[in-house]
């Protein structure tokens, strides 16, 4: 009788939940307390039951819990080997409230893009770089890392050679290299037409025919004239031919 005194003692207690608490209704057995006052726990072993059945769920969530914690935030974890019995309802919110500061501090503080965007940008590196696999995204990588320090050298030094400011765009630098190359080729077309004496291409390529038929017998003949006058000098055939007068 004192037993069921105690119990009903706490389940009236202000903390106690309304749950665990209900007059009978109905031929039910009543326990009469001390004082005379009936009290019916007919519900209560339901009741326990369920809580032995929470309580075993607690643990299961806590195991849970730590599993995504040590995924999320796993410098929070201190002890991956906590195997205590009793769970309290109070750990597993302080897990949670870790996770969700550590979730909402990096959704403000961190510049990390999202997987997605991530995803998105190595896929529009492969379609520029003509990259099948993400094994050839690094050497690829490379290549572009190299030729473009080639190209910006080249650039930077052309703009040296032209007295062209460095701000000016490759197309003026390309530009400015083909006009040159036509002052140059119109230069080199002067000056041959100057030293052949003529202005008309037919008569520049008569002139190189006769060059051609005059040429080599005019070597054969200086030839022998040296080996005839036993010399090797061509300023000295002169000399020697007056000699031999």
């Amino acid at each position: 009788l004192k037993v069921l005194s105690n119990i009903d003692s706490i389940i009236r207690s202000p903390r106690a939940p309304p749950l665990i608490y209900r007059r009978s209704k109905g031929p039910t057995q009543n326990y009469i307390k001390e004082n005379g006052q009936e009290c019916g726990f007919e519900h209560l072993p339901l009741t326990i039951e369920m809580w032995a059945d929470q309580l075993m769920a607690l643990k299961d969530l806590h195991r849970s819990l730590r599993k995504l914690t040590l995924e999320l935030v796993p410098w929070h974890i201190t002890d991956p080997q906590d195997n205590r019995e009793s769970v309290r309802v109070q750990d597993l919110q302080f897990m949670v409230d870790t996770v969700l500061e550590e979730i909402e501090n990096k959704e403000k503080n961190s510049q990390t893009p999202s997987l997605p965007t991530l995803f998105a940008i190595v896929s529009h590196f492969q379609k520029l770089f003509d990259v099948n696999s993400l094994n050839g995204i690094y050497p690829r990588m490379n290549e572009v890392y190299t030729k473009l320090g080639e190209l910006t050298n080249a650039m930077r030094n052309l703009h040296e050679l032209l007295e062209l400011d460095s701000s000016v765009p490759p197309t003026v630098v390309v530009d400015t290299v083909g006009k040159l190359c036509d002052i140059i080729n119109e230069n080199v077309t002067e000056q041959v037409q100057q030293l052949l004496g003529t202005q008309d291409i037919h008569s520049i390529m008569d002139k190189l025919e006769e060059h051609e038929c005059f040429f080599p017998p005019f070597q054969a003949l200086i030839q022998d004239l040296l080996c005839l006058l036993e010399i090797s000098n061509l300023d000295d055939i002169l000399p020697t031919v007056q000699n031999l007068k």
